[in-house]
């Protein structure tokens, strides 16, 4: 799917949100990107396969933690 030169990494890869964005629709919450997965604002994902990657954002516990630090 990818034509870049380094190719972008494929959408199973863990770097795959390094992948350059093919189309960006803020206003609906997604991106497209070239190698094919959807990544949502909330940090979820939906791959070329139909998998779907939950959302992974820190808790706000975590956020606290950091807050104060």
């Amino acid at each position: 799917m990818c034509t870049h030169t380094p190719a972008c990494p494929p959408a199973e890869a863990p770097d795959a949100a390094a992948a350059l964005l093919v189309t960006c629709h803020p206003e609906q919450g997604w991106s497209l990107r070239c190698n094919g997965a959807v990544s949502f604002d909330d940090t979820g994902a939906l791959l070329p396969d139909g998998t779907a990657i939950a959302p992974h954002r820190p808790g706000r516990r975590a956020a606290e933690e950091t807050a104060r630090a």
